[in-house]
């Protein structure tokens, strides 16, 4: 199951997707959260409205992620025909399909055994941890607790395959350039910012992007001067910085012209990529003199990320793991009760397991 945020589909889905996510006390958490979220939700409707239709009318992570999936299951059957044949479902958090759609059609297709994949490569509570929730919460709802078995791919921000296609996609990134131009080019690596509240009781997520921006460098030949930074921040509450245009302000003034921008966290295009960094801050560099500003692809259905998501799962089924070693390590300030949870079935998996490799 490919766990991920969504997107709505058409424009009419915009404001329905903003209630679910403004609702979500996992991800943001609001005084007054049904009132205020429900509020916040239907006064950014018609701007962020606005801004899917001039991308297409709806967000492509539905599109790119079965795309994905297709490509990962047949590169799967080819590594492990002992498992064979694999199947993938889509589970969104805040647009359809939901995870109670993905699990009815797991039991349509009398699916027993399955694997939690999340697409945020980097594990924080607010994604990784809010989709699982959700997950568990869905088997209740449908009666299902018990109807599989699951174990959890729950991060993976350093994995080779991972890093090599993101190395690959900065190179195709800088071929935007002349040659004469590329080794002027500053890395702007730019992940989705989170509330400091969730920074400061301990998550994860800070530590793991910067992982990634690391090994992605390392395997670069560090050729590049590189800076992290975060955007989309939303609602009322104070988030992680420094914000990605903030950052493109300051390069300007230092008088940088050439940036090549790297959505990190981003395993697709989707309103973050093709509105935030291709319309809002292209305008805004252009606007401030910085010429060379571009934006490395994402991974869309790039081999080589499909190669990796493949060798992701095809790892995490021979290893006999449950889960990574971090995902039951609670954050030293959480308060959710229900983080880190997993359905008793899990158990079932960890006893075949042992077996299988003792």
């Amino acid at each position: 199951m490919l766990l991920n945020l969504g997107g709505p589909q058409t424009l009419d889905d915009v404001e329905p997707f903003l209630q679910r996510l403004f609702a979500d006390r996992e991800l943001l958490r609001l005084p007054w959260q049904d009132v205020l979220g429900r509020f916040i939700a239907t006064r950014r409707a018609p701007k962020v409205r606005a801004l899917y239709a001039a991308i297409g009318g709806g967000s492509p992570i539905l599109e790119w992620t079965t795309k994905q999936g297709e490509g990962m299951v047949a590169r799967l059957d080819a590594l492990s025909p002992d498992t064979a044949p694999h199947r993938f479902y889509v589970a969104f958090r805040y647009a359809a399909p939901f995870a109670d759609d993905a699990l009815r059609a797991m039991q349509a297709d009398g699916i027993t055994r399955a694997v939690a994949f999340t697409q945020y490569p980097q594990y924080s509570c607010t994604t990784t941890g809010s989709s699982l929730n959700e997950l568990w919460r869905a088997l209740d709802r449908q009666g299902l607790r018990e109807a599989f078995q699951w174990s959890l791919i729950d991060r993976w921000p350093t994995h080779e395959g991972f890093v090599h296609a993101m190395a690959d996609a900065v190179q195709r990134g800088l071929a935007q350039y002349a040659p004469h131009e590329r080794d002027d080019v500053l890395l702007l690596f730019s992940a989705h910012s989170l509330p400091l509240s969730v920074i400061d009781r301990g998550d994860a997520y800070p530590q793991e992007v910067s992982a990634t921006v690391e090994r992605v460098i390392e395997s670069l030949g560090y050729r590049h001067p590189f800076l992290l930074s975060y955007q989309s921040e939303v609602g009322p509450v104070r988030w992680l910085g420094p914000s990605t245009e903030d950052v493109i302000r300051r390069l300007a003034a230092d008088g940088r012209h050439n940036v090549l921008v790297v959505p990190i966290a981003f395993t697709s295009d989707h309103i973050e990529t093709l509105s935030e960094i291709d319309r809002e801050y292209a305008e805004l560099a252009h606007e401030l003199g910085l010429t060379g500003f571009h934006r490395a692809p994402a991974l869309n259905d790039s081999p080589l990320f499909l190669d990796a998501m493949a060798d992701l799962v095809h790892s995490h089924l021979a290893s006999g793991l449950l889960h990574s070693v971090k995902y039951r390590e609670r954050c030293p300030g959480c308060t959710n009760a229900a983080c880190r949870q997993l359905p008793s079935s899990a158990e079932l998996v960890r006893e075949r397991c042992t077996l299988a490799v003792a």
